[in-house]
């Protein structure tokens, strides 16, 4: 092997190493978020979820950094088959990242609403499992998607059914519960926001499982059903 062929080998995969450690970057940051903002919420603390909103520009920061490195592998390396459907999903699960970002900074807001508005009410267990299980979704899909591991994204993908029936079972009880007392309709609709960035933090989770599947197999199985 030429030294130049050598040196093209050793560059393609040292961006290929920067690549997957920003994208690990990323991901940490990214759980961290969300535990911050759920824990701004549990335990009312305006301080913490001020932190959520001031650090949702560094999530955007490395969503650029990922996609600039993912592109030049592109343009240059011209990578293929395993490589190829790597860099491809790098730049879909920095998306999707960004996004579960953006569920985190919607749960800090709406902590600070009730904050704001003096309300100290404590989130039924329902709400704190199904933030916790959400959570478990994003940092398996992760691993999967990393390790290239099928068979936990596809396990990923058929925890998402019992998160939407969970999230729905939720929302009807602080319906209800806002029909037979009128009192509660402001902190409710706080609460009825909250859920359903839980819901759409396990939805990203399981389309970045769905990568890992795609990344490990070739094969896509989004809308299978």
């Amino acid at each position: 092997m030429s030294t130049g062929i050598e040196k093209a080998y050793r560059h393609f995969h040292e961006q290929l190493e920067e690549l997957t450690q920003r994208l690990l970057d990323m991901s940490r940051y990214v759980e961290s978020a969300v535990d911050v903002a759920m824990d701004a919420l549990l335990h009312h603390d305006p301080g913490q979820a001020r932190l959520v909103l001031a650090g949702d520009r560094a999530l955007d920061v490395l969503e650029l950094e990922i996609e600039r490195i993912a592109v030049s592998l592109l343009a240059l390396q011209q990578p293929m088959a395993r490589d190829l459907r790597f860099v491809i999903g790098a730049i879909r699960l920095s998306s999707d990242l960004e996004r579960v970002g953006d569920h985190a900074v919607n749960i800090a807001e709406a902590s600070l609403r009730l904050d704001a508005a003096g309300v100290r009410i404590a989130p039924q267990p329902a709400i704190r499992a199904l933030a916790a299980d959400a959570r478990t979704m994003l940092v398996d899909a992760i691993d999967a998607f990393v390790r290239s591991d099928s068979t936990l994204g596809r396990d990923v993908c058929r925890r998402d059914d019992c998160i939407d029936d969970r999230h729905t079972r939720i929302f009807r009880e602080l319906e209800e519960g806002m029909r037979l007392d009128p009192s509660t309709i402001s902190w409710s609709l706080q609460l009825m926001l909250v859920i359903r960035n839980i819901e759409r933090i396990a939805d990203l989770a399981t389309n970045i499982a769905e990568d890992a599947v795609y990344l490990a197999e070739g094969r896509t199985i989004k809308h299978a059903g």
